[in-house]
């Protein structure tokens, strides 16, 4: 209990300050405390000299008048500050935090200039001093001049502030200005021309003083941090012009001043100018990116390398220069229409791009207006010059003469025609389903041919083969005949021995029955020479026959052969065998000579016939050498 008194006896003093302060202080001597984060806002509700009224059309007093007073009280003691006269309002300090931006607009002042949108910028301790600002003709409404950030001690019954965040342009980016405060922009122009000194339109009042104009700027803001005011600027963040390697720049400048045209006398298309003036620029940009207001300069990206442009229903490039084009559909002589597809390659030089942009503007123009009706005109010119088969048999020459027809006229418009490709024809189906049929039908007869030549080998390669199989029996009958022959003579070679021998034996006998005898062994050897010489005689008879026989017969022959030849006398002879004996058409033996040589079935059937032939002369050798042993047995018998 104690305790608790105690501190009620410490609070007393405390209450007793605080009521000292507030009706003691405050009220007889006038006494006002400012703390360090605050300004006072002085209003006076009376005035006891000087002016009692504000002037008319304004708000706040600088010279003791009543109402809202300029003048602030900044952290401090001040006395005379009778609460009956003044009333102290606390306010905070104006913070302007980082990244933001303080706009500033005066409620009191002197009137805006003609066609201005801003108060020019006063002495006014950055609009810390309203009584400065109001004393030098600080003007009413939006300020150019703005605050950043920072501490300031506003007052609020003069100024309000709006904080903004400050202007952050990005990489890769530029930032297009419209100002909307300065000079009227000259007749005919779009933007307003470059002028010094106003630090990327962050001076307003310098951009202003030195003569900027309102409106679209020229100018363009790279990427950075700025404090543009947006009562003076708005800024448009755009893209970087991007030209890729194998492309230029060809630049269309809608402000600048007026150029020479540097194009020459020969061309009709436009003016080329120089660099930073009102054209098309002589010098395209490079691959790169560049800072272009797209709104003061237009850039037509050009290709420099080869382009394809593609004729045809189902293919497109990726540039989409082809995009509209088609397969192109012609009518020949003979009246038949059909498709082909053509591709056409094109190169444009880095020089010659502005030229080509001044005359059509863009690269789809060019397509559209020269290279679509040029070709397509051609292929239908030609087509109607010849029929389909001529057109289909000469593609290549007339490929060659598109390329040079093509090429001559596109360099009139200052672009290189690189090639001209034929791609896929398409003929009409009837005429190519009599085509397809010629060509089977010819094909048909190559595979007939080649097969007869087939068979043909076939039967001389079996007849070749018979040949060899039957050859072994030919030598064996040519061996038989030799055998034959040495039979026979050996036949007649005994019949002589046989006759001397018995000669011999008669003579012995005669010599020991000379007397007994002689005339029994006289008798029977004439006898034995006389059947001998006969046997002899009739021997060397035949073959001389058969050898004259043969001799006549070769000659006849070999005269027959000269007059009529080889093989036509060969054909006679088969027929004359074949209709004489009914030999069969197919021999059953084949007959050929060495290596597959011969003549098929003529050797054939003359083997057959000499087989039968030697055969015949076996059976008739053998029944002459029996008949003669049955002769020589019976003259070998004594006579009755």
């Amino acid at each position: 209990m104690n305790n608790y008194v105690e501190m009620l006896w410490w609070a007393v003093p405390v209450v007793v300050l605080l009521l000292l302060y507030k009706f003691v202080l405050r009220v007889f001597f006038g006494m006002v405390i400012v703390p360090d984060d605050r300004i006072g806002l002085v209003i006076k509700k009376y005035a006891l000299t000087g002016e009692k009224r504000l002037p008319d059309g304004r708000i706040i007093a600088i010279n003791g008048e009543a109402g809202m007073q300029a003048r602030a009280l900044a952290p401090g003691l001040y006395w005379g500050m009778w609460p009956w006269q003044y009333n102290i309002i606390m306010a905070p300090f104006t913070i302007i935090e980082q990244g933001k931006l303080g706009l500033v607009k005066a409620k009191d002042g002197a009137s805006m200039d003609t066609g201005r949108v801003l108060g020019k910028p006063v002495d006014c301790d950055k609009f810390q001093d309203a009584v400065s600002f109001l004393n030098n003709k600080g003007q009413k409404g939006p300020q150019a001049a703005f605050l950043t950030p920072g501490s300031y001690r506003i007052n609020p019954f003069l100024f309000d502030i709006e904080m903004v965040n400050v202007t952050q342009i990005h990489e890769n980016k530029v930032g297009i200005i419209t100002t909307l405060d300065g000079e009227p922009l000259e007749k005919g122009e779009i933007a307003g021309v470059s002028v010094p000194g106003h630090k990327n339109f962050q001076d307003p009042i310098a951009f202003i003083n030195a003569g900027g104009m309102k409106g679209l700027q020229e100018d363009v803001i790279l990427a950075g941090t700025y404090f543009l005011n947006p009562w003076f600027v708005l800024v448009e963040q755009v893209d970087m012009i991007y030209i890729p390697i194998g492309y230029v720049g060809v630049v269309n400048s809608f402000v600048g001043p007026e150029g020479t045209d540097t194009s020459g006398d020969s061309f009709k298309h436009g003016n080329i100018v120089k660099r930073n003036q009102k054209g098309v620029w002589d010098q395209p940009l490079d691959p790169g990116k560049h800072p272009v207001n797209i709104y003061t300069h237009a850039v037509e990206i050009v290709p420099t390398t080869n382009i394809v442009l593609n004729w045809a229903d189902s293919r497109t490039e990726a540039h989409e220069l082809d995009k509209n084009l088609c397969t192109i559909t012609v009518r020949s002589s003979d009246g038949f229409t059909f498709n082909l597809d053509v591709s056409q390659i094109i190169h444009i030089p880095r020089n010659e791009a502005p030229k080509v942009i001044a005359r059509f503007g863009n690269m789809k123009n060019l397509v559209s207006q020269v290279l679509e009706p040029t070709i397509a005109n051609y292929f239908r010119n030609s087509a109607q010059k010849s029929d389909v088969i001529e057109f289909l048999a000469n593609r290549i020459q007339r490929q060659t003469d598109a390329k040079m027809h093509i090429s001559k006229v596109l360099n009139d418009y200052n672009v290189v025609g690189v090639d001209t490709l034929i791609g896929d024809i398409v003929p009409p189906a009837a005429l190519m389903k009599t085509l397809t049929d010629r060509k089977i039908a010819e094909q048909e007869k190559v595979t007939y041919e080649i097969q007869r030549n087939a068979q043909i080998e076939r039967k001389e390669f079996e007849s070749a083969r018979a040949g060899a199989d039957m050859q072994p029996e030919v030598v064996k009958s040519t061996r038989q005949v030799e055998i034959n022959t040495q039979m026979a003579a050996s036949k007649v070679a005994a019949s002589k021995g046989e006759a001397e021998a018995k000669t011999i034996n008669a003579t012995a006998d005669a010599e020991v029955r000379i007397t007994i005898a002689r005339a029994d062994a006289e008798a029977k050897t004439v006898n034995a020479k006389a059947d001998a010489n006969a046997t002899e005689v009739n021997g060397s008879a035949e073959a001389s026959k058969i050898r004259a026989v043969g001799l006549a017969e070769a000659e006849v022959t070999r005269q027959k052969t000269q007059a009529m030849g080889t093989e036509q006398y060969a054909i006679v002879r088969v027929a004359e065998a074949l209709a004489t004996n009914g030999i069969k058409l197919v021999p059953e033996i084949l007959v050929s000579g060495k290596d597959g040589g011969g003549n098929g079935i003529i050797d054939a059937l003359i083997g057959n016939e000499m087989l039968k032939k030697l055969q015949k002369a076996n059976e008739s050798g053998r029944e002459k050498g029996e008949s003669g042993k049955q002769s020589k047995a019976e003259s070998g018998k004594p006579k009755d």
